[in-house]
């Protein structure tokens, strides 16, 4: 007997650092509070093309993708699956963070750990990956994340 199947949202989560600055976005949505450049993946996109292309709408910030951090998956009750997935970033350039309210987002920041309680953040997860992060949380390679029509390298 077929099952149907489980409906499954996927989302990327872009933490970008410049040194001992990191870039949030204050959101237009969730009470207009502080997180990081995140959104869902596009039908046809690949997950690393949504993490660019997310960053750059929200933060006005073209970025260089330097790993993944981690991947999350959640059954949701509704009897669908997220999946997000948790980038390092670095500025592919030396632009200015937006500025000008759009429908992505209102404005943009670096800040540092010492600033943070100045924001109203979505959640305290962004604190937690921020000190993770500055403490030296690794970043793993961006070659775990492949297509499987990606021919498998030899082992």
């Amino acid at each position: 007997m077929a099952r149907d199947p489980i409906p499954t949202w996927f989302f990327v989560v872009v933490i970008v650092r410049q040194g001992e600055q990191f870039l949030l976005i204050q959101e237009s949505r969730h009470g207009q509070t502080w997180y990081f450049p995140a959104g869902r993946v596009e039908p046809g996109e690949t997950i690393l093309e949504a993490a660019y292309r997310e960053t750059l709408e929200e933060s006005g910030i073209p970025i260089e993708l330097d790993g993944l951090l981690r991947i999350e998956y959640t059954s949701l009750p509704v009897g669908a699956v997220r999946m997000r997935f948790f980038f390092l970033a670095h500025p592919a350039t030396p632009a200015p963070p937006k500025s000008q309210p759009d429908a992505e987002s209102l404005q943009a920041r670096w800040i540092t750990l010492e600033q943070l309680y100045q924001y109203p953040l979505r959640s305290p997860e962004v604190q937690k990956i921020l000190e993770s992060i500055a403490s030296g949380a690794p970043a793993y390679p961006l070659s775990l994340l492949t297509s499987q029509r990606t021919p498998h390298p030899p082992l």
